[in-house]
């Protein structure tokens, strides 16, 4: 994986909300415009995309004559990433039916234009720029030599994202589909999918059916009463979080039943990480049983909150040792204990994002220039 922070090409980024449209470039893994803001007319298809192209115009002027190499950007809801085409969303129902925006970007633009799911590019700026950087060069300083190469990012806010990353490469699916995790089934109510006990509305629900208040109160306001900051009902808001906890604590235990990766977490329900990472610790600690009642430790790794000075100190510990190698007079390493990290992102979930586009972009373009340059010499 190269280092973004030295790569010079230009990648030009949006990020798409339902009401505003906020336009910007990226070099070198840094913002180098003032951000174009533009209403989304998110009900109108041909002022929709008038106002994206109009954008994209305006952050090439401010570019001041430098040439982007590629558009890269997450659009939210449903899509055919692969090949540009934005699907039914709730937030933006003007591109209902199925619209080309990737292609028509490229046909004005004339450079490539990558669309991707929120969550996976999250993932994938957590990977390039944040927690995995992070942890490995924590392990390096403290003489450890394994590193990390895979990632689970999660992000919690008006519904439950996921993105992964398998050995420093973003994972998209055969259909751009992969990371959906809100699909996974509820622990709580385990008829429902765990999106509806990990959410806005599940925060704001659960507070309501346990303090019996009829006021509709925002996550952070049910926050400041679970740490005291307001009035109100403590126990309850505090298990609202936990409950939260317990949900995605299932759902990560079945990602990771499946793939052996660290954990990353986003959003602006992860600020309340204090009540929800012990929870999803203790479940992914918790035990899973056979028919005979035989217990089984529901994850195979050992979790670490890294977030706190004890958590990350216990997950530096070297638990590496040297064995011989049976019939030879050499030694090889043994790793005696599975560990996996879990964090709230280190560098913002927008800006995750924003990074993951851009190294996105990057990426693409290095393998296209490679393919490019095969071609000739094999017909050669």
């Amino acid at each position: 994986m190269k280092n973004i922070y030295e790569d010079d090409r230009i990648v030009m980024t949006l990020d798409a909300g339902g009401t505003n449209f906020v336009f910007t470039a990226f070099q070198a893994g840094k913002e180098i415009i003032k951000p174009i803001n533009l209403p989304s007319y998110s009900d109108n298809l041909e002022a929709c995309l008038k106002i994206i192209i109009n954008g994209f115009n305006q952050v090439k002027k401010s570019l001041k004559g430098q040439n982007p190499e590629a558009i890269s950007f997450a659009f939210p809801g449903p899509a055919d990433y692969k090949n540009g085409v934005i699907g039914n969303l709730v937030n933006l129902p003007a591109f209902n039916g199925g619209v080309a925006l990737g292609p028509m970007l490229e046909e004005i633009f004339k450079i490539p234009t990558l669309i991707n799911n929120d969550g996976d590019l999250f993932a994938y700026g957590e990977a390039v720029a944040g927690i995995l950087p992070f942890l490995n060069k924590k392990m390096a300083d403290a003489g450890l030599v394994r590193t990390y190469k895979n990632l689970i990012g999660i992000t919690l806010g008006t519904g439950f994202g996921g993105g992964l990353v398998i050995n420093n490469q973003i994972c998209l699916g055969d259909n751009s589909a992969a990371g959906e995790v809100w699909l996974t089934r509820n622990y709580i109510e385990p008829q429902t999918v765990v999106e509806e006990s990990v959410s806005i509305r599940a925060i704001q629900r659960v507070y309501a059916k346990h303090s019996q208040s009829k006021d509709l109160l925002t996550p952070l306001e049910i926050y400041s009463i679970a740490t005291g900051e307001k009035e109100g009902d403590q126990q309850a808001a505090i298990l609202a979080f936990e409950e939260m906890g317990v949900a995605i604590g299932e759902s990560l235990a079945n990602i990771l039943a499946l793939f052996d990766g660290q954990i990353v977490i986003g959003g602006g329900i992860a600020g309340a990480s204090q009540f929800i990472i012990p929870k999803i610790i203790e479940h992914l600690s918790g035990s899973i049983y056979d028919l005979d009642n035989n217990a089984m430790p529901r994850t195979i790794a050992t979790i670490y909150n890294i977030d706190t000075d004890n958590g990350l100190q216990d997950f530096l510990k070297n638990s590496e040792t040297e064995v011989v190698i049976p019939f030879s007079t050499k030694k090889a390493f043994y790793s005696q204990e599975k560990r996996i990290a879990i964090a709230v992102s280190k560098l913002g979930t927008s800006t995750a994002i924003c990074l993951g586009a851009y190294a996105l972009a990057l990426d693409f373009l290095d393998k296209t220039n490679m393919y490019s340059e095969l071609i000739p010499s094999q017909i050669d």
